[in-house]
């Protein structure tokens, strides 16, 4: 017997159809003698609609209101779940974030868990009872709803399991696993049987849409093995009801991975903006007149490149932002032109930072060199250049985005089986 925590989202449970479906998983889990949570996000679209309605009553409004508005997404499907499965038999109820409760700080809209009690979890565990929960919501200080910020259930999911000391947690979407790339632009890319944290967790920062950033941070943190699997597999189909090795990709501890690869994986990122600062007074303070001020507009700031002039003097500073927030990026600076004191300001939009990503690259030199030379004999140019121990960024025209996905997947031998 086993403790798990199953998580499904939006076009996993879509309508009723596919809740029945859900159920199907869910019973499948049960009948083999295991203790199960559900976490379940809101109906596809339904998140969006709400939203929606509740800018259109006010584009200034309340966000504790926001709160209570877009949650009930989450709480329409918990319920209709928790019917479901009592209608195939299976002892199950709805619980909402504050009925657990679930704490998490005052920031509404993008709230932080803090604290989970899964002691009355644990209780109805013992009792055979399913739990089935409603992600991406929690009970802030003000005793108010509030919301983890969008992809929030699948953190609702990873800080449930390691409240519940669960034995893994699996996360059921509309793919079947965590790919090489995207399929959609190399058909070639293959799915990875097991990921480590850490190259989940710059995959999903760097573009890979899989798995939501900080629910990633979670399970690193407190080792939660967390595997990616289909929901539109058949629930009863040869192996789904694996305990140890269920389809999927096992997102895990470094150490389970046996036999590491270079590069296990190419993430990309659309739409991000180049913005250069020229003839900037090198001294000590300039980079905190530019980089404070973006902070404080809650700016993503990535790729940062600077050039110092022969003589010392002067400095050039480029970096890059989402292009949704160059505008804001650019009267934040514009604002704080004399205090900062360059000369000339440019920005370019429609850039792609394309990613090459693996633990083994801490043990193996040329990575980069093989990068930058398939890339040169594509005709394809390079903006900027960022690196880590387990990853190496490049900036380039958008235009050129899916050559560069394909030729580093393929330099790299990740199309080989």
């Amino acid at each position: 017997m086993a403790r798990i925590v199953m998580k499904f989202g939006g076009t996993s449970v879509a309508d009723m159809d596919r809740i029945r479906n859900v159920a199907r998983h869910v019973k499948r889990e049960v009948d083999a003698g295991h203790e199960v949570a559900v976490v379940v996000s809101a109906m596809s679209g339904k998140t969006n609609e709400l939203v929606s309605w509740t800018r259109d009553a006010s584009p200034m409004h309340d966000a504790r209101e926001y709160d209570a508005v877009v949650a009930s997404g989450e709480q329409v499907t918990s319920g209709l779940l928790a019917i479901a499965l009592q209608h195939i038999g299976i002892n199950a109820r709805s619980w909402q974030g504050w009925q657990i409760p679930i704490r998490t700080d005052n920031a509404h809209g993008a709230a932080r868990i803090l604290e989970i009690d899964g002691t009355e979890l644990i209780r109805r565990f013992g009792e055979g009872q399913v739990a089935v929960i409603a992600g991406f919501q929690g009970l802030g200080p003000d005793n108010r709803i509030a919301t983890l910020g969008r992809g929030g259930s699948d953190t609702s999911a990873v800080a449930i399991a390691a409240a519940v000391k669960a034995d893994r947690c699996d996360i059921y979407t509309d793919v079947d696993g965590v790919y090489t790339t995207d399929p959609r632009i190399e058909p070639k890319a293959r799915r990875l049987k097991k990921v480590a944290f850490e190259e989940m967790l710059e995959m999903a920062s760097l573009g890979a849409k899989v798995l939501q950033v900080r629910s990633v941070e979670l399970a690193m943190v407190h080792k939660v093995r967390t595997f990616v699997r289909s929901s539109f597999e058949d629930p009863d189909a040869p192996g789904m009801g694996d305990l140890l090795n269920p389809p999927g990709t096992l997102i895990c501890d470094e150490d389970e991975i046996v036999e590491q690869e270079v590069v296990t994986g190419i993430a990309y990122a659309k739409d991000e903006a180049q913005i250069s600062l020229r003839r900037l007074a090198d001294r000590p303070g300039v980079s905190a007149a530019i980089f404070g001020p973006l902070a404080e507009a809650h700016i993503n700031v990535d790729m940062i490149v600077q050039n110092i002039s022969e003589d010392g003097s002067k400095t050039d500073m480029t970096f890059t932002v989402p292009s949704t927030d160059v505008d804001k990026a650019m009267k934040v600076l514009s604002d704080a032109k004399d205090k900062i004191g360059y000369d000339v300001i440019q920005t370019e939009s429609g850039l792609v930072k394309v990613s090459v990503i693996g633990i083994g690259m801490r043990s193996h030199a040329g990575v980069a060199a093989s990068a930058f030379r398939a890339l040169a004999e594509k005709g394809i140019n390079i903006k900027a250049i960022t690196t880590s121990e387990i990853k190496i960024s490049i900036l380039i025209d958008g235009a050129y985005a899916e050559l560069a996905v394909r030729t580093l997947h393929s330099v790299y031998g990740l199309d080989k089986s």
